[in-house]
């Protein structure tokens, strides 16, 4: 793997409060600076949420463009992405404004379907589902196909990628598509207590299971734990030993004591990486590993 740049991403902030973490940045001078805080301790992707995921279209993109038109400025060609609204993957306007404003390399596509889930008085759980329809799905692939972004494909349970791969098969996916194995935390998606745990523990045997599942593909991969620690689990040394990529950032830690900052995720990893011989991807580098093109910058 020395050969092969490692892509460092981070999830800033999610839906995740500071009554949760107090480093989690929600406003956009907070924003501005852990992003690029990330950046000079080794990131090369971040993932980020607006102040509030309710609003929609142009009023969605202006507040992303609050804080991403400055760090912009100051870092030329980051690489970001938005996620989705609560209208869902079918209504990706506020993407194209904002890839219309100021470029974007990519975008998230959730494809499929999640149990949201806390345990009540009886230990018993409720909640609901978290559902992307077949509709939203084709919708928004085609967007992004349209568009020319990449997408981030979210990978919550084994369905998740068995739906991506049947893009993959009929040659739909958009160029640069990255898969991200989104390994299921003692304490849920969003990390709160108590929560029911989702999709695959982050285990050995589980990263085994998508990487059979994946096979030939030939997709770019990243590991990360919603509600626990990723950090704490032997997946990022796999990953950085097998040639795949890691995503840390708040949005989906959860430790009901340690309260880190993104950029302290950031560097863990980066001496992860160090460690093992594995050089962490620059901005072309990491574009080359993800499948997308390195444009020039004036």
């Amino acid at each position: 793997m020395t050969e092969h740049p490692l892509v460092i991403a981070v999830s800033i902030n999610g839906e995740k409060s500071k009554a949760e973490n107090p480093n989690v940045p929600r406003e956009p001078d907070e924003i501005v600076a852990c992003a690029l805080a990330c950046y000079d301790a080794g990131a090369t992707v971040i993932h980020a949420h607006n102040r509030d995921t309710a609003l929609l279209g142009r009023e969605a993109a202006e507040d992303y463009l609050l804080s991403w038109r400055r760090i912009c400025a100051a870092r030329p060609g980051a690489i970001w992405y938005p996620t989705i609204t609560r209208a869902g993957g079918g209504d990706l306007e506020h993407v194209r404004l904002i890839d219309e404003a100021i470029g974007l390399q990519f975008a998230v596509v959730d494809p499929g379907a999640v149990a949201i889930g806390r345990f009540d008085g009886d230990g018993l759980p409720a909640g609901g589902y978290y559902i992307n329809a077949f509709d939203q799905i084709r919708s928004a692939f085609a967007q992004l196909e349209a568009w020319g972004i990449g997408a981030q494909i979210s990978v919550y349970e084994p369905g998740y990628l068995r739906m991506a791969l049947a893009w993959h098969a009929a040659g739909r996916l958009p160029r640069g598509s990255v898969v991200n194995f989104y390994f299921g935390g003692a304490h849920g998606p969003f990390g709160r207590e108590p929560s029911l745990p989702f999709g695959l523990p982050p285990t050995r045997a589980a990263l085994d299971a998508y990487l059979d599942l994946l096979g030939d593909a030939g997709l770019p991969w990243t590991v990360s734990v919603w509600g626990g620690d990723v950090l704490a689990t032997e997946l990022p040394r796999l990953a950085i030993e097998r040639g795949g990529h890691v995503q840390v950032g708040l949005e989906s830690h959860w430790d009901a004591v340690e309260r880190p900052s993104n950029e302290d995720q950031v560097r863990a990893v980066v001496e992860l990486a160090r460690a093992a011989g594995r050089p962490v991807a620059d901005r072309d580098a990491a574009l080359e590993a993800l499948g997308r093109a390195a444009p020039s910058i004036a």
